[in-house]
């Protein structure tokens, strides 16, 4: 866990010397560039300088999402330094986010799903006057990451993944990994599949995407927790990342910025000209086809499972951030509403194409800011 921590930090302080060069809808390269020298100290400097406090004070409690965990790393690092605010962010999944901010216990919380309507009903209990919303403010593909010696340039397609997750599909050598791989050095090695153990929206929306893609062949109802049979599970997107990295013929789901050495992506055969990889791009191109749902002030999206559009990545989540509209305790609104300011801001979303994370388009965050000025 440590050297985990250690990998973020180091993502982190790499996105920020290229955070400059970075606009609202940029989709560029994952190259984190140089964190070194006054380059670093001179966009840190412009970062902590744009960043509006507001008379936020204080300290912040936030929990959710683990999948955005690497953005608000590097968010709070920025804000903190500018407003001198405490925030602390758990990353205990989307559930337990979702149940904390309903039992009042967080000033905000993170949730790679939308807020169900019984969510809604309880969050009016806490949000005095008002009820809790949906501000998307992080996208990203769900990377399908894999551990397999010799095998570099993998393909899978919706039906080969569901068959893989529900266990229909056991060794490496399977004839229709073979056919989506006819060039490969495919193993005949049993396949170590690891899924979430806890609640998560990045369960959640990869089971959308098996669902929406392949719905013969998988059965589930899917939401939050894992329901399919067989496999490994660990706990959080860290967990998962960390069991695949240290299996050999392991594969699992998580957000591309917890793919590190040790692993590589999966490419999706979507029905498109050429099969698909996970990127910023990919994904942004995704989200692209996302229509707005919510009602009132919430901005809950839908998203395109089943997009055939060349060059978009059909397995995508939006990470939302979760407020009252009305209500919030006056002792951590002017915090709260600063920092989602600021993440909301060019420079807050520009920092999260280094860190292998989408920023919103152009139009669905324009919603999102007027929204935060709103918040009372």
């Amino acid at each position: 866990m440590k050297l985990q921590r250690m990998n973020r930090r180091a993502i982190a302080l790499g996105a920020l010397a290229a955070s400059s060069a970075l606009v609202l809808t940029a989709c560029g390269s994952d190259d984190n560039g140089d964190s070194s020298g006054s380059s670093s100290s001179a966009s840190a400097s412009t970062q902590a300088g744009s960043i509006k406090c507001n008379d936020a004070k204080g300290q912040l409690l936030a929990d959710g999402s683990s999948a955005q965990k690497n953005a608000i790393d590097a968010w709070v690092a920025q804000f903190s330094k500018a407003c001198g605010v405490q925030i602390n962010y758990k990353a205990s999944g989307s559930g337990a986010g979702v149940t904390s901010f309903n039992q009042g216990q967080l000033a905000f919380a993170g949730s790679d799903s939308a807020l169900k309507p019984e969510e809604v009903t309880a969050s009016k209990k806490v949000c005095s006057g008002g009820q809790g919303i949906d501000l998307p403010m992080v996208g990203g593909p769900i990377a399908v990451a894999y551990n397999l010696s010799g095998v570099d340039n993998l393909v899978l397609d919706a039906p080969t993944l569901a068959k893989i997750f529900d266990s229909k599909i056991t060794k490496w050598n399977d004839a229709a990994i073979k056919k989506l791989n006819p060039d490969a050095k495919l193993p005949d090695l049993k396949i170590q599949a690891f899924h979430r153990s806890d609640e998560s929206g990045t369960t959640d929306n990869f089971t959308k995407y098996l669902i929406a893609a392949t719905p013969d062949n998988w059965k589930y109802e899917g939401g939050k927790a894992w329901q399919a049979k067989g496999g490994q599970a660990a706990a959080q997107s860290a967990g998962v990342a960390a069991g695949v990295k240290q299996t050999n013929g392991a594969i699992g789901y998580m957000e591309l910025s917890y793919v590190a050495d040790g692993m590589k992506a999966v490419s999706i055969d979507t029905g498109a000209s050429a099969p698909v990889a996970p990127s910023s791009d990919s994904a942004t191109k995704a989200i692209a086809d996302a229509k707005v749902i919510g009602t009132g002030k919430d901005l809950s999206l839908q998203l395109n499972y089943t997009t055939k559009a060349d060059g978009a990545y059909p397995i995508t989540l939006v990470t939302y951030e979760i407020a009252c509209d009305k209500g919030n305790k006056a002792d951590t609104l002017p915090a709260t509403k600063a920092f989602l300011t600021y993440i909301a801001s060019e420079d807050g979303q520009g920092l999260l194409n280094g860190l292998k994370y989408a920023p919103m388009p152009a139009d669905i965050i324009a919603k999102v800011r007027t929204t935060i000025d709103g918040l009372s």
